[in-house]
């Protein structure tokens, strides 16, 4: 099966994000693979084969790219989307479980990395797209392990960005808002919560809730990765819609004081 078309590799593509960017990435010319911790339970995609795997195993992972790289004799993109939410005070979370979110988000994203890195080098190209968040550069409370590894791939990103960019290889960010895709739901609670938050988590879970159900369609998002994919000239990162876009821009605009009031103001924080 070795193609002359550019081959992309997504991860966690059985829903949400990943899903539709499998499919918009088929739909702009890519042979792509989507993957997912059970492959055969996915609702097929015109245009995508599947393959399980998990992030957090070394085994799983070089067995996915080996698999692809016997399929295609390459990759042009790894898109890596999979990931992990969790929610409640940073306290009330134990270790065991801060660890698990940093092994999927953070070290899931390295291996698959570090397995993909050899074949761009020798085919003198490719892209790695991170699915990053704006919790990757702005606080969210009540969210505090998730959004550490959020910024934790930022800074990844960017430093190896310029490492491997004179071999052809870019490493390059997708920072999407709110998105519409059911992923609070899904979220890793606290395995240790304490009396004297949980009315404030009730609270953010509610801010959360309302914030989600008006959020980005995940087409929104995936129109982006097929731009970090495509682009001639590609950027570091991509705001995934308008509202990433002005987020973005006020971090970087507004004053210090002013921003921390607005986080406390939008997530109902007293004082």
């Amino acid at each position: 099966m070795k193609t002359d078309q550019p081959v992309a590799l997504v991860t966690g593509a059985s829903s949400g994000i990943g899903r539709a960017a499998a499919l918009a990435l088929a739909q702009a010319g890519f042979q792509v693979v989507g993957t997912s911790r059970n492959a055969a339970g996915v609702t097929p995609v015109d245009g995508v084969r599947f393959l399980d795997l998990d992030v957090a195993g070394d085994a799983s992972v070089a067995a996915t790219v080996g698999q692809v790289i016997e399929w295609f004799g390459r990759i042009d993109v790894l898109v890596n989307n999979a990931g992990i939410g969790s929610a409640g005070a940073a306290e009330e979370s134990s270790l065991a479980q801060d660890q698990r979110v940093f092994d999927i988000n953070v070290f899931g994203v390295i291996r698959m990395t570090k397995a993909v890195l050899p074949h761009m080098r020798a085919q003198g190209g490719g892209r790695i797209i991170n699915t990053s968040s704006i919790l990757g550069f702005i606080p969210a409370p009540y969210m505090a392990v998730y959004a550490a590894s959020k910024h934790a791939i930022e800074g990844y990103s960017e430093s190896l960005d310029h490492e491997v960019r004179e071999h052809g290889v870019r490493v390059l960010l997708v920072e999407p808002a709110v998105t519409n895709t059911g992923f609070e739901a899904n979220a890793m609670q606290p395995d240790r919560p304490l009396p004297v938050y949980a009315e404030q988590r009730h609270i953010t879970d509610q801010v959360m809730a309302e914030a989600f159900k008006d959020g980005d369609d995940p087409a929104t998002v995936a129109k982006a990765i097929v731009a970090a994919a495509t682009d001639p000239k590609p950027k570091l990162r991509y705001a995934a819609g308008p509202r990433a876009g002005r987020i973005s821009t006020l971090r970087r605009v507004v004053p210090a004081r002013a921003f921390d009031k607005q986080i406390r103001k939008f997530n109902r924080l007293a004082g």
